[in-house]
């Protein structure tokens, strides 16, 4: 046993000591916090100095009886379900118009892909002017040059603005997206294409028969891979509605509750909760990931 041990790491001690620093590092900046804001949570803590009591699950129960936190649970659920429906066919589609186009296509990659070149928080900026509710905005702008009163786009509770909030994070995002779908597409032999035309295939039959295949696994990864990025979203409704509680995010609602109202026991155990979520998605996208790999096996 302690010959093999020796003979293993003999073998792989370089890179065993190449890998080290970066070990140590992520345990230090993710481990360490996560375990201590877990113990936290179990805690009557009034800041970061003093620990109080153990409560046990007392502050999870206060959470959970916390109208904003349920609301915010809600609304993060919206996001995930407006972002597949407004942002997940997007970059297909874009990959797909630009694969078929004949001229330009390196202009037109790199066109949809500027927008991921932009800072997240300064894309945001760029909106925030677009949907001011003041007259000045962008969008009430137009409005008024066509006779329509102004629009309160961000802050009414009739009017969501949690698909708008999608809508920017999605002209942020697609284009990124867009090139991974563009790769898969161009290792499509066109003669399967050639083929499905000789078989009286129409351009939707092709789609189904050919190119959609191709794009399935990349379509599985990448949809969980958005659904763990929309569960942590954050700075957009920070900037965009600020305290508008219609559009709370989880991440929202635990900076709030932990920093602003100085709250940290309570939002120890929202990171918990937010943590135990994104560690189900994550093992849901490293299964995916797995049946993957042994299918390309």
């Amino acid at each position: 046993m302690v010959g093999n041990l020796k003979r293993f790491f003999g073998k792989n001690l370089g890179g065993y000591l190449i890998m080290l620093p970066s070990v140590i590092l992520f345990a230090f900046f993710i481990w360490v916090p996560l375990l201590k804001n877990l113990h936290l949570s179990f805690f009557d803590v009034t800041n970061y100095d003093t620990i109080g009591d153990f409560v046990a699950f007392d502050n999870y129960k206060t959470i959970f009886a916390n109208d904003l936190f349920i609301r915010s649970l809600l609304n993060t659920l919206q996001y995930i379900g407006w972002s597949l429906l407004i942002g997940f066919f997007v970059p297909i589609f874009l990959a797909l118009l630009v694969n078929e186009a004949v001229h330009f296509k390196g202009i037109f990659r790199t066109a949809l892909n500027i927008p991921n070149f932009i800072p997240g928080i300064a894309a945001t900026a760029i909106w925030v002017y677009f949907f001011r509710s003041e007259q000045n905005g962008v969008l009430n702008s137009i409005l008024a040059n066509l006779g329509i009163d102004k629009v309160n786009w961000l802050y009414t509770p009739n009017w969501s603005a949690i698909p708008l909030i999608v809508l920017t994070m999605t002209w942020k995002g697609a284009g990124a997206t867009m090139l991974i779908y563009l790769a898969a597409l161009q290792t499509i032999d066109s003669t399967y294409y050639e083929a499905a035309r000789i078989e009286g295939a129409n351009m939707w039959w092709r789609l189904r028969l050919v190119t959609f295949p191709t794009l399935f696994q990349n379509m599985k990864t990448l949809l969980i891979l958005q659904v763990i990025a929309v569960f942590q979203v954050f700075y957009e409704p920070l900037m965009l509605t600020k305290q508008n509680p219609y559009s709370y995010s989880l991440l929202q609602i635990l900076y709030k509750t932990a920093i602003e109202d100085m709250k940290i026991d309570e939002g120890a155990a929202m990171g918990v909760i937010v943590s135990l979520m994104l560690f189900i998605l994550t093992f849901v996208y490293l299964r995916i990931v797995n049946r993957k790999q042994k299918a390309g096996a």
